[in-house]
């Protein structure tokens, strides 16, 4: 952290500049084609994000495990690269970098940075913000006939913008902590097999034979003689 308290006092004594959402970014609403329609589901040129995509393979993204056609592209508008998908109702509390055009389910409202904001910002800087995002949108949430983030509050939320040496140096410690905590997982998945295997192999016993007597020769004790 001292190299990063050093940046923030040399290169922003007097502080970092905070903007709203709205301000940093184009905003945009996922939907889903209606299933009536044929064409919409039947081609795989559109990837399609929805919330299964994270829980199987992460929070950033280069493919969706469902794909769609072109024809179902509003307006012929992808959501660009390197946008953020936000999960804003249902199950708030999740986000996911998308490295690809794409489009996504009604879940998500999706974050592209403006291109006025571009040279300011590190994008994976901004997605480890948006876990600070995340916890924001757990608490602050409306019902109705499902829960739904309370989007005025969403669009002025504020973020930081630290220099990008700043950002980057975050960046590459957040990053080396993600990997050091995959690699815990997979080794703590590891032991769990061990031990499963081992417990399994300990408490696994051959199995004695135990001969039955006939009836004549049962003791005459047993057959109270």
């Amino acid at each position: 952290m001292s190299r990063i308290d050093d940046l923030v006092k040399e290169l922003c004594p007097d502080g970092v500049e905070y903007k709203p959402l709205a301000t940093l970014f184009d905003t945009r609403n996922g939907y889903t084609p209606r299933k009536t329609d044929a064409e919409a589901w039947s081609g795989d040129e559109v990837p399609w994000f929805r919330m299964e995509d994270i829980r199987a393979n992460g929070r950033i993204l280069s493919d969706s495990m469902q794909r769609i056609s072109k024809s179902a592209v509003k307006g012929g508008r992808l959501f660009a690269a390197d946008s953020i998908l936000v999960a804003t109702s249902a199950t708030i509390g999740e986000h996911a970098l998308i490295r690809v055009p794409h489009l996504s389910n009604q879940r998500f409202t999706c974050l592209t940075l403006k291109d006025e904001y571009r040279n300011c910002f590190d994008i994976k800087f901004l997605y480890y913000y948006c876990f600070r995002l995340d916890e924001w949108c757990k608490k602050n949430t409306t019902v109705s006939s499902f829960q739904s983030v309370d989007m005025v509050g969403f669009k002025r939320f504020l973020f930081p913008i630290p220099p990008l040496a700043v950002q980057r140096e975050i960046v590459g410690i957040l990053d080396r902590f993600t990997q050091l905590e995959a690699e815990l997982e997979a080794e703590l998945e590891a032991r769990r097999v061990q031990y499963a295997y081992y417990r399994d192999r300990l408490l696994t016993f051959d199995v004695k034979p135990v001969s039955s007597l006939s009836l004549s020769k049962r003791s005459p004790m047993a057959e109270g003689e």
